[in-house]
């Protein structure tokens, strides 16, 4: 939690959803834990906004700062350092 008015993850949760996206494919996914810790580990990566990841879809999105450019392997490598997970950019 961050004092003297940071925002705390679940504040940044709330903001409204807009500006550039990457999305992964994920595998390895067994339950709502997974993606949580998905999301955690893909939040520290320096440019990255927010991560949903949803494990019915196997799907991770991730909104980027403005017009901060991420590299993917940044991201691939952040889901491997999750778990035993692996991930790869759709299109």
């Amino acid at each position: 939690m961050k004092l003297f008015g940071g925002k705390n993850k679940k504040d940044q949760r709330q903001e409204p959803e807009t500006g550039p996206q990457v999305t992964l494919l994920i595998g390895g996914m067994h339950c709502a834990s997974c993606g949580l810790l998905i999301d955690d580990e893909l939040e520290e990566v320096p440019g990255v906004r927010s991560a949903r990841t949803d494990v019915r879809s196997g799907r991770s999105t991730i909104r980027l700062e403005g017009t901060v450019t991420v590299d993917t392997d940044a991201l691939v490598a952040a889901v491997e350092r999750a778990g035993d997970y692996t991930a790869q950019p759709v299109g």
